[in-house]
């Protein structure tokens, strides 16, 4: 990788005692907790972060990271102040999380050392701060990319959610802007640290089932969440927008509509303006695992083919029931369904092994696959300490984390691919290096988005 242009933090902290020992006198005691004694971790060792995007899942990322010492939270992002029913009842936005950081840091020693955790509206606001070395990037799909390029050139690490972006000219952005400015991105698909997941993928990959012909994916929507979508697929009421939300800060982008209730917040995922449905939801996870197990993380399928149902009218437009197949130039297929048990098998001549998601739970035939060692001289694809702190130990040390932004835009142009298979009712040929669909200009239109003025890449 490219040498950092910005200092780093143990070299500004070096220079910056430099010049307090110079001009004042300075103790020679240092406090213990400046030196990382006494189970602390010295500043000069410290990811400052801040997180943008405060839902569910930007919540729980923001809790996982404060877990670590090695991190302080000192910003947060979102468009809402406030809400008191995210989903099942949950609260979001800027103000708890707020809260919830300096909560956090409150109950630490020594008093006083926390300055307190900053909130805005605009996420180029906290991406302008000098001190924050990562960010998280939990907004809705259609942030990702605009948000993750812009943390890039702003010189900061990225753990951004899965997927990676909402369409593949967006995912392709991304890559580039953090190989151009040097920095570390791990996309949030999070299976993808399992450890039995990886112990599957090292069985398949040292063809222990053999030669790998088959991968079956399912990706069931029978959750309750998803009897909710049917329930709701005629139009829903226009209201009035509630106050502390900048709904036109969360729209970016898109085009313009008129606020609902149920266009944002979670239900945002099943709209094809913003999200995938569990195409490129839970299919970024497993699909993800299927690239991983058949070597292809930096390529994708040749062919693609799916027909599916989804609603004609109303709000939510995501395919519901779908089945689908990807053609790999090694001729593996690989085959989806909405049907259950929520995960994938591979299939060889000689075996399969299926993963359970989310879990890991392993099953295979022969049984005896599952007591397989993987020897020295075999393909290794290495442990996770956790999604999160891999993340962290990548951003240290300054290395491709478990899910690096090419892994992630590979895996959601999968999803992305298959969703506009099925929009366009056609069998389409993929070009995965020059990443175009041959001979069909008008499937070629949906793999980027308009953006609505001001914005743009």
């Amino acid at each position: 990788m490219p040498q950092k242009k910005a200092i780093n933090r143990r070299q500004f902290l070096t220079k910056a005692a430099g010049i307090t020992v110079g001009t004042i006198s300075f103790p020679y005691v240092v406090p213990s907790f400046v030196l990382g004694k006494g189970g602390s971790t010295a500043p000069s060792n410290r990811i400052v972060m801040g997180c943008i995007g405060l839902g569910g899942q930007g919540t729980h990322n923001m809790k996982m990271f404060m877990r670590s010492p090695e991190v302080q939270m000192v910003a947060v992002c979102d468009v809402e102040t406030q809400s008191s029913n995210y989903h099942q009842g949950s609260s979001a936005g800027r103000e708890p999380a707020r809260m919830i950081a300096e909560g956090h840091y409150a109950k630490q020693k020594p008093a006083g050392a926390y300055k307190g955790c900053d909130s805005y509206n605009d996420f180029r606001e906290l991406l302008s701060r000098d001190d924050i070395d990562a960010v998280t990037v939990c907004t809705p799909d259609h942030w990702h990319g605009l948000i993750s390029v812009a943390a890039a050139k702003a010189g900061k690490d990225i753990y951004c959610e899965k997927p990676l972006a909402n369409s593949i000219a967006e995912g392709r952005a991304i890559c580039e802007a953090v190989r151009r400015y040097g920095r570390v991105l791990q996309t949030g698909s999070h299976e993808r640290s399992n450890d039995k997941a990886r112990y599957a993928c090292e069985l398949v990959l040292n063809g222990r089932i053999g030669k790998l012909h088959t991968i079956r994916v399912n990706m069931p929507n029978s959750d309750p969440h998803h009897e909710v979508v049917r329930k709701n697929i005629f139009p829903q009421p226009i209201m009035p927008v509630p106050d502390g939300f900048d709904y036109d800060m969360w729209l970016g982008h898109t085009s313009w509509a008129p606020y609902t209730k149920m266009r944002c917040h979670f239900w945002w995922r099943f709209i094809l303006n913003y999200g995938g449905g569990e195409m490129t939801d839970r299919g970024a996870h497993i699909i993800d695992l299927a690239q991983l197990g058949n070597g292809t993380d930096d390529t994708g399928p040749v062919e693609i083919f799916g027909q599916g149902r989804a609603p004609d009218d109303g709000l939510f437009n995501t395919f519901l029931e779908y089945q689908f197949e990807c053609r790999y130039a090694n001729g593996v297929r690989l085959i989806g369904e909405s049907k259950e048990p929520r995960g994938l098998k591979f299939e060889g001549t000689d075996g399969w092994i299926f993963i359970h998601i989310h879990g890991g739970h392993l099953e295979a035939q022969p049984p005896s696959l599952l007591q397989e060692s993987i020897s020295p001289g075999e393909i290794h694809l290495g442990r996770s300490p956790g999604h999160h702190q891999d993340f962290l130990d990548a951003v240290k040390a300054w290395q491709q984390p478990m899910a690096p932004a090419e892994v992630g835009h590979r895996t959601a142009t999968i999803c992305h691919l298959v969703n506009i298979a099925m929009l366009t009712g056609r069998t389409l040929k993929w070009d995965p290096q020059q990443e175009q669909i041959i001979d069909d200009s008008e499937a070629n239109r949906l793999l980027s988005r308009p953006m609505r003025s001001p914005w743009h890449f």
